[in-house]
């Protein structure tokens, strides 16, 4: 059954709502972030997988279209390491959320070049205030440099798997492609976590809180970890995932990440109310994210006139030939 653009935006803000709750669960989770995003996937599987039709859109899927969607799948584990490495590098959600924000920039560029679509002038302007947005968010000081640039790197890697998955969904089903993903990505982190902890100690740079439990453990959950985890796993990640991929049916990548750079509202009003990070972070920090948001509200009127323009213009050379 195919979705209408108006089924395909309640969607995308409902999954929204529930991405927001995201870096809030994040930062209480006590896991250090590859382990957290370890089990956030194979929760999310299960989650899925039991659902009818998943097994059968995944048996039918080719293996070219298998190959691809694991591929888009890897790049999501990365960018859920990155997000979540943003917080507990600054300790801080409304950080990563920020950061977050810019992934409509990295999409403006991107769907052009991989949907071979046609570059959009209001793109290019919402890149632009998205530009001077992040500028002012740099002021918030050089304690918070390096989770920028984590949280950058994890934007970047959000809007090119949005842009794949845009180019690839086509026909599929939504939950199989999900499942899919998902469980290629836990595949690439269990590839990962054994060189990780075996070659690499972070801990030395103190990139991680001292009040995080088990930093590398997998297994050794606490009540509340694990109660944050499937509250993660199942309605913000299984539920929001699969909305998200639906609506991409109909909306094109720049718009449905636009509409989901309303998550970090939710989710810096949340990380104020509870964690009181408004008393942590500058004016000019919430100045630039206030700006890079205000792309989400001018968004709808810029692509009004412009499609009033290119109309009007369609027009005028119809009448010229006739």
């Amino acid at each position: 059954m195919s979705t209408s653009r108006s089924a395909a935006y309640v969607q995308i803000h409902i999954a929204v709502i529930l991405f927001g709750f995201t870096a809030i669960l994040g930062k209480l989770i006590a896991f250090e972030q590859l382990a957290l995003v370890w089990h956030r996937m194979w929760i999310s599987v299960l989650g899925l997988i039991f659902i009818p039709g998943v097994l059968c859109g995944l048996i039918q899927m080719t293996r070219k279209d298998i190959l691809r969607f694991a591929g888009v799948g890897v790049l999501v584990s990365i960018h859920w390491v990155t997000f979540y490495g943003c917080i507990k590098i600054a300790d801080s959600s409304s950080i990563a959320l920020a950061c977050l924000a810019t992934s409509t920039l990295f999409t403006s560029l991107l769907e052009p070049l991989v949907t071979r679509s046609k570059f959009q002038p209001v793109e290019l302007i919402l890149g632009i205030i998205v530009i001077i947005g992040l500028l002012m968010v740099l002021n918030v000081g050089p304690t918070y440099y390096f989770a920028i640039v984590v949280g950058l790197i994890s934007a970047f890697f959000a809007a090119l798997f949005s842009v794949f998955n845009k180019k690839f969904l086509r026909n599929q089903n939504t939950l199989s492609v999900s499942v899919l993903e998902l469980g290629a990505g836990w595949l690439f982190l269990s590839l990962i976590i054994p060189l990780y902890e075996g070659g690499f100690d972070l801990t030395s740079y103190s990139l991680f809180r001292d009040d995080l439990i088990s930093k590398h453990a997998l297994f050794g959950l606490h009540l509340h970890s694990f109660v944050y985890l499937i509250i993660l796993g199942l309605a913000c990640t299984s539920l929001a995932y699969a909305l998200s991929l639906t609506s991409l049916r109909v909306l094109s990548a720049f718009t449905a990440n636009l509409a989901i750079n309303l998550e970090p509202i939710y989710g810096i009003v949340m990380a104020a109310l509870l964690f009181q990070e408004n008393q942590e972070l500058n004016l000019w920090f919430y100045t630039g994210t206030a700006i890079i948001l205000g792309s989400v509200l001018i968004h709808p009127f810029l692509v009004k006139a412009q499609d009033r323009h290119v109309a009007k213009r369609s027009l005028r050379a119809s009448n010229h030939k006739g």
